[in-house]
């Protein structure tokens, strides 16, 4: 992969989240990871094409080779001839990725076990069926030829061992594991199955027929104008993200704290090594049928811990987080760093009843005014002469002198402040207030602008923000005071 793909990572006009396929896969990668080692335990530095190789996800110090034979900016881009490792700035190792060459194709967790099976309404099968194809447990008939058994029928080991004593070995041809499905999927003809479904929604009466059919073909119309392949779903290579988006840490205890998805990529390279060594032994069919299963689990571990039969279990009996669990749920990356983002200059706090405020004011903790309006606090302490420097009006801050209360006191005066309460389902959601100093750690509220916001004080909490230019105060004072709304 190029590395100004990354300069240009601002450069878009839309989103489109599509089924990679393993070109795709392979053209993020900037190399294998072929061991599963991640650093030397005797001098911390990362092995050679494990999980935090220099040579493939970039340096670990700024502008400088693994070997150390290049350092300082004016090498820059140059590619040591002796440890492979480009001349760079070490942040790369925040966007640069990796990839891993499965022994064994590997069907994707997402599209078997979500509710609903996409494969499953795709190939119309049961998803209990696809499972035990999935992990070896039962055949699938791939091509029938000319028997009596049905294309995508599923057969337990004795009936597969039956049919092969009554039909002959060559007659039919029936599979097991993820190039079972990859083959039933590869048979699709799309524009052929829409066209199909379509006839059968005309024909059939029964009204649970026609939701069913109805869900299959809408999966089949949005793969066909999605312009995806659905063989896609079964995984040949595996992404490895970058470093650090999942790090090692040493401790001052001498120990390592490190990111569970460490342990599961390396599961999937010790499982996909050995797999790799039997199949070039020529190990018997159970053995390698055997770790191929394992290879899934490992698999599926990685993406999805939470929806596996028996999760993998870390070192205190919990869950290993995966993939899944970092982007899902409110703590997760979309609506945690990508929908939602802390903002500067405003605070968090309990409401409280504040009976003896105006309309208009709000009661605002002291601690939380000193930290909101400390920028404002600096420059008048300059200005009046009691600080020299920003170092010595923050020392002055920090001991909090009588000085400091009273510049608070000043620069609060006409400086309105706004509170939201969660959830912002209508302009009274969010209002603006003049600030009153407070004791205490709680904001205190008039009681009669409650209604607006429909609170009550059982533990709700408000969010404050402070306006910062004078065009955004004035706007707070005309439009969002409590008493213009």
């Amino acid at each position: 992969m190029s590395e100004n793909v990354f300069d240009r990572v601002n450069d878009y006009g839309s989103v489109k989240i599509t089924l990679a396929s393993p070109n795709d896969i392979r053209s993020w990668s900037f190399g294998e990871v072929k061991r599963p080692e991640t650093i030397n335990y005797r001098t911390y530095r990362p092995e050679k094409d494990g999980l935090f190789c220099e040579r493939i996800f970039g340096p670990e110090r700024d502008y400088e080779c693994a070997c150390g034979k290049y350092k300082g900016t004016k090498y820059k881009g140059i590619i040591c001839d002796r440890c492979g490792v480009k001349v760079t700035h070490s942040r790369v190792r925040r966007k640069r990725m990796g990839h891993i060459n499965l022994a064994a194709p590997i069907v994707h967790i997402w599209f078997f076990k979500a509710m609903p099976s996409r494969l499953g309404n795709l190939l119309d099968m049961k998803t209990s069926d696809l499972e035990k194809v999935i992990y070896f447990q039962d055949y699938v008939v791939v091509d029938a030829g000319d028997t009596e058994l049905q294309r995508q029928q599923v057969l337990t080991e004795d009936e597969y061992r039956e049919a092969r004593e009554k039909f002959g070995p060559t007659a039919f041809t029936a599979m097991m594991g993820a190039e079972a499905v990859r083959e039933l999927l590869d048979q699709l003809d799309l524009t052929e199955l829409a066209f199909d479904l379509r006839q059968q929604l005309n024909e059939t009466r029964s009204k649970q027929k026609k939701k069913d059919l109805s869900k299959r073909l809408k999966i089949v119309e949005q793969i066909r104008g999605s312009e995806n392949d659905p063989t896609w779903m079964v995984l040949d290579v595996v992404p490895v993200i970058p470093p650090d988006l999942r790090p090692l840490v040493l401790l001052e205890s001498g120990n390592f704290a490190t990111s569970d998805l460490n342990d599961l990529y390396r599961r999937i390279i010790n499982r996909n090594n050995r797999l790799k060594k039997l199949m070039d032994l020529n190990a018997p069919e159970v053995i390698i049928r055997n770790e191929k299963r394992m290879l899934q689990q490992a698999v599926d571990a990685l993406f999805d811990n939470g929806r596996c039969r028996r999760p993998v279990l870390g070192s205190s009996n919990r869950p290993l987080k995966s993939i899944t669990d970092m982007i899902k749920g409110k703590q997760g990356r979309f609506r945690e760093n990508l929908l939602g983002k802390r903002v500067d200059y405003s605070a968090r706090s309990v409401i409280v009843v504040g009976p003896d405020l105006k309309l208009w004011q709000c009661g605002l903790p002291k601690k939380i005014a000193l930290e909101l309006f400390q920028p404002f606090i600096i420059r008048k302490l300059k200005q009046h002469g009691y600080a020299d420097t920003i170092k010595s009006a923050k020392r002055m801050l920090e001991r909090r002198d009588p000085e400091v209360w009273d510049i608070l006191e000043q620069v609060i005066r006409n400086h309105p402040v706004l509170l939201n309460r969660a959830p912002t389902l209508h302009r009274m959601g969010i209002q603006a207030f003049e600030p009153v100093l407070v004791e205490g750690n709680a904001i205190k509220i008039h009681p009669l602008v409650c209604t607006g916001y429909n609170a009550d004080f059982d533990g709700d909490q408000m969010a404050v923000h402070l306006p910062l230019s004078f065009e955004a105060q004035i706007e707070a004072c005309t439009l969002m005071l409590s008493i213009n709304n």
